[in-house]
């Protein structure tokens, strides 16, 4: 991945054409074969059509100018005339098959690629890179900016083959007539001036357009994500216009970049025809002079117009250039983006009593803010079951993601069974450990691919695990129980149901460290009570998985067995209920403050409906 890395940064700087080719280059490295076959392809196309002119000469004099002078058809010469002009079809038309072909596979190869390779690197990054970066603009990298660096692959081909073709076609122009054929490479110098002046307008105009894809998925997918929030304050007109807003900037900056190829295109095609005419002029005063045949102003008019077609292949190769750099760049970005986790190869025996959890100096602080955690320190014994409590922005979410290691400490250590997390290998934690967060997400599947989401389980241990998160009665009341389809988001179930169906799906899988971060807050403090009741007796039956527990509510802290109480980052106390109620003013005050707001002990998650 490192010498990727350095490949990749070493296409930022320098001309668009310059960048452009150096892209190409990147994927010739890595579809060599494809690209070795779709050129072959090309140069038989191009060889060929360079044959159509010397066919088309041959014939003229040696059959149709004295079939004019005789009077009399040779019908031999016209058999022979169908015959050359016949194969050199049938040979073309293979190459255009190969040049075609090759140049599609090794497109959409190249696009599998590196959606693949930023889809892999997403999943490296820490979650504070993820949280840096808009959903919206990531989609965009992953599909619109992946598109756009590899489109000009489909021109390629034929723009190799046909520098081939206008190669041969040049060198039979200056053997034909050295006159005619200078007089016709004139225009080449205004093709390339035309093309460096296209580049240096169209480039920036295609880095904004990329960049205004991306904002313009950002408002859609954040429109989209808060739907509720923006139909309950009646926002859909104020969404509307954002939206509006930057789809008419990527609109009016496509139009412009439209007007630019607008007129590069028309200026592409006329010069070469200049150049037919003024060969035609040149080579019909030679004709009459006696210096040329007639038969050489045919050959070098039809390779000129020969030309011009390599020379507009040319044109739509470099046309892709502006957007096909910018696309790339910000692909790049992403695949050369720091801060993906280093892991080791230790692994936690699998044994059947819960983890031990250690949490040792812990500290942390967000890019830039104060510190959230500062020297945190504290145990959770095997098989106990422990919560921590604390005031708003006290960093209980934060040290459930440290504990899961979705990001590492700025300091200290969190140890599982004495193991550091930084010293255990990919994936060996998210076997033993389970997150439950109180924002439940689930997946337009069944209930069955919800709570598996593939682990290898029976449906009983599905049910199982359904009846401990009490679930289990209103999945068997849908009309197709576990095979029943929850829709985008599990939108068509309560907040209380995802919730219990989100704990469904960290006990399948039996961890022996189960975290909660306050995740039954949707659901009615009765439900609460015989999930906790339920967990402590799956607990006690089989060994006994430790729980560590974000909670606010009275009767959720009395089930546990221990309280640490976090307040300006730290521990402030550790005990039992009980005894923080007597001896922590401030845990006291915290607990009773929060049942006087809720008397029902319900707080609903933002934005969720309460379960039935």
């Amino acid at each position: 991945m490192s010498r990727s890395r350095d490949r990749l940064s070493s296409v930022t700087a320098g001309s668009t054409i310059r960048d452009g080719f150096a892209v190409l280059w990147v994927a010739i490295k890595r579809e060599p074969w494809i690209f070795t076959v779709s050129t072959l392809g090309s140069l038989l196309f191009g060889a060929l059509t360079v044959a159509d002119a010397w066919v088309l000469g041959w014939s003229t004099d040696n059959v149709v100018l004295p079939a004019f002078r005789s009077g009399e058809v040779d019908w031999s010469g016209l058999v022979a005339i169908l015959a050359l002009f016949l194969g050199v079809a049938i040979l073309r038309a293979v190459g255009i098959v190969a040049r075609r072909l090759g140049a599609g596979v090794m497109q959409y190869r190249m696009q599998a690629h590196y959606r693949r390779d930023v889809t892999r690197q997403y999943l490296r990054l820490p979650m504070e890179w993820h949280q840096r970066h808009p959903t919206g603009q990531l989609l965009s990298n992953a599909n619109a900016d992946v598109e756009a660096a590899w489109a000009p692959i489909a021109p390629l081909p034929m723009a190799v083959g046909t520098v081939a073709m206008m190669a041969i076609a040049v060198v039979q122009m200056l053997v034909t007539d050295l006159v005619m054929a200078l007089v016709g490479l004139l225009v080449f110098p205004l093709v390339i001036l035309s093309n460096i002046v296209f580049q240096r307008v169209q480039s920036p105009l295609m880095t904004r357009a990329q960049a205004l894809r991306a904002e313009v998925s950002e408002v859609a997918h954040e429109s989209f994500d808060g739907a509720m929030v923006v139909k309950t304050l009646g926002r859909e007109h104020e969404e509307t216009e954002r939206f509006a807003h930057k789809a008419h900037q990527l609109r009016d900056t496509n139009v412009r970049a439209g007007r630019v190829r607008a007129v590069f295109d028309p200026v592409l095609e006329a010069l070469p025809n200049l150049g037919v005419l003024a060969v035609l002029a040149v080579g019909v005063q030679r004709v009459l002079d006696g210096q040329a045949d007639a038969g050489d102003v045919v050959t070098i008019g039809y390779l000129l117009t020969i030309v011009a077609f390599p020379i507009r292949s040319l044109g739509w190769l470099l046309g892709e250039f502006p957007r096909s750099v910018v696309g790339f760049q910000r692909v790049s970005a992403v695949l050369a983006a720091t801060g993906e986790m280093s892991y080791g190869d230790a692994r936690l025996a699998r044994v059947g009593t819960g983890a031990t959890l250690e949490v040792d100096r812990l500290g942390y602080r967000y890019d830039g803010g104060p510190a959230l955690l500062d020297d945190l320190t504290f145990t959770a014994p095997p098989g106990r079951t422990v919560a921590v409590v604390g005031a708003t922005a006290s960093g209980k979410s934060t040290l459930t993601s440290l504990l899961v290691r979705l990001v590492d400490p700025d300091r200290g250590a969190i140890r599982v069974d004495g193991t550091d997390l930084r010293d255990l290998a990919a994936g060996a934690l998210a076997e033993q450990v389970a997150l439950v967060p109180q924002q439940a997400f689930l997946f337009d599947d069944t209930v069955r691919g919800n709570v598996a989401l593939g682990a290898d389980v029976s449906d009983e241990e599905v049910w199982a695990a359904l009846r401990t998160a009490q679930a289990d009665g209103f999945v068997a009341a849908l009309p197709d129980g576990l095979d029943a389809r929850l829709g985008e988001r599990g939108t068509t179930l309560s907040g209380g149901q995802r919730q219990r169906l989100s704990l469904a799906r960290a006990l399948v899988r039996r961890p022996r460290l189960l975290i909660m971060d306050d995740a039954t807050s949707a659901v009615d403090p009765e439900v609460e009570a015989r999930i906790l009741a339920a967990l402590r007796g799956r607990a006690h039956d089989s060994g006994g998985a430790t729980v560590l527990v974000v909670a606010y509510r009275k009767a959720t802290i009395a089930l546990a067995d221990e309280v640490v109480y976090v307040r300006g980052g730290r521990v402030a106390d550790q005990g039992t209920h009980g005894e923080l109620l007597v001896r922590a003013p401030g845990y006291a005050h915290l607990v009773n403050a929060y049942e006087m707001e809720h008397p029902d002990g319900h707080a609903p998650a933002d934005g969720e409906v309460v379960a039935p």
